[in-house]
């Protein structure tokens, strides 16, 4: 690596420790990036759990299934820009691994104004095709005007969240997973406050709600950007890095679109499926809303500890360090196993009162319902573990189009059975139990071909 190339990282990774994932003993390198990945996660998620926990205590069920579904479909949409970043973070980890400083700097670029403009076209369609969407979604009449009012707001977040996660993944790519987290931790705590405010003291209802959760948004969005601009100049580009460059463009838009292509047929498929949850009236709805939830905290820390084995993966793909791979890919799947079967049984056994954090005792219903998901789809965590780190995988050696692949296979089975089974007598208990189906089945098809890369 070049001394410029040196003091480039050393300036970028000045406010929070950076980790050598070429380098060192392979699990505890991936579980010091990991940590805070994990972290960071567990307090994005703070975002829609304090809308969730808030909206269905003060409010009441119908809030609740109407801010749960939009959960679901603003997860679709950051998807999009959210796999941009995460393709091209995949990229500025190869060429960190590389030492190619120029090619880093010009991909920098590049992949900031194509996120920039997709994200500006995406904000400008939903808003304009707002009642076909929620047509589309199957949304009960119950449920429309609440969700109609949640998402005019929500959408006027889908910038600070784009900037959010196209800088924390080009951080997160260069090996510093501690200053993303501070900017979610402050609007997390935000998020939070600014939820009890609006919704608890001034009576704001629904909107109020939505409120807290962009103006939390605007707050890690615009400080992060803030903080690249006056501690990590070094990484913006000069005036010959912004020449048009046909080759890292395509790059660029190879891997991402794959990635973006991945992460949005993934969450098309779950809205698919809500539009189902959706059919089944406004219990399930609000069942699933809360399920979900707890779903997303239970497996986050394989989730991102799969994002932490791909900047492992693509780092040493960069260097070239094939045996350091097989390695890292061995004790990674070990690790995720492992830890999915300790969670599975601990929701298990304990999805009721899991179900009351989010609902009241006096929903017996939706409780139940709740319960009967977490405990058929809960139990095979390890399933959709070993998918992130497959995911990952494919996405960290510019095989992105294999990770599209899986997501068609697990999300097809999915959405296919979820529509199959729910019209037998198992009804909703149909669509609980198809999800798993999909992630073995794509566990299954990614290892075999895992093995034709080594």
């Amino acid at each position: 690596m070049s001394k410029t190339m040196r003091e480039t990282m050393r300036e970028t990774l000045t406010a929070g420790r950076s980790i050598d994932l070429t380098s060192g003993p392979v699990a505890r390198s991936m579980w010091l990036f990991a940590l805070p990945l994990m972290a960071g996660n567990l307090l994005q998620q703070f975002y829609n759990v304090a809308d969730t926990l808030i909206v269905g205590r003060f409010l009441g069920a119908g809030a609740l299934a109407a801010v749960g579904s939009s959960y679901t479909l603003m997860t679709f949409l950051t998807s999009i820009f959210l796999g941009l970043s995460m393709g091209s973070g995949a990229l500025f980890s190869i060429y960190r691994g590389k030492g190619d400083e120029r090619a880093l700097k010009s991909s920098i670029a590049h992949a900031c104004g194509l996120i920039l403009a997709v994200t500006l076209v995406l904000n400008a369609v939903v808003y304009i095709f707002i009642d076909p969407i929620l047509s589309f979604l199957r949304v009960p009449e119950e449920v429309w005007g609440g969700m109609r009012e949640y998402l005019l707001i929500i959408f006027a977040g889908l910038l600070a969240t784009s900037l959010y996660n196209f800088f924390s993944c080009l951080l997160r790519a260069l090996g510093n997973s501690t200053v993303p987290l501070v900017f979610l931790a402050v609007s997390a705590i935000l998020n939070i406050a600014w939820d009890l405010l609006f919704v608890a003291v001034f009576h704001w209802g629904i909107a109020g709600a939505a409120y807290a959760t962009i103006f939390a948004q605007y707050v890690s969005g615009i400080g992060i950007l803030l903080y690249i601009l006056f501690r990590c100049r070094s990484l913006f580009p000069e005036r010959k890095d912004l020449c048009f460059d046909g080759g890292i463009l395509k790059e660029i838009a190879g891997l991402s679109s794959l990635t973006c292509l991945q992460q949005s047929v993934m969450n098309f498929g779950i809205l698919m499926v809500q539009g189902l949850v959706n059919s089944f009236g406004a219990t399930t709805m609000a069942a699933f809303a809360a399920a979900v939830k707890i779903d997303t905290f239970a497996y986050l820390p394989v989730q991102d500890f799969g994002n932490a084995y791909s900047t492992f993966i693509a780092q040493n793909y960069g260097a070239g360090n094939k045996e350091r791979i097989r390695r890292g890919t061995k004790e990674s799947f070990a690790i995720s196993t492992a830890f999915s079967l300790v969670i599975s049984a601990l929701v298990f056994a304990f999805a009721a009162p899991l179900m009351q954090i989010f609902v009241s005792s006096a929903e017996t219903a939706v409780i139940a319902s709740g319960v009967r998901y977490l405990r058929i789809e809960g139990a095979f965590y390890f399933g959709i573990g070993c998918l992130f780190l497959l995911y990952g995988y494919y996405r960290a050696i510019k095989r992105a189009e294999m990770s599209v692949v899986l997501t068609v296979i697990s999300l097809g089975i999915r959405v296919f059975l979820a529509y199959v089974l729910s019209a037998t007598f198992l009804g909703e208990t149909g669509i609980w139990m198809a999800i798993p189906i999909g992630w073995i089945l794509a566990d299954l098809t990614g290892l075999l071909y895992m093995r034709k890369t080594w």
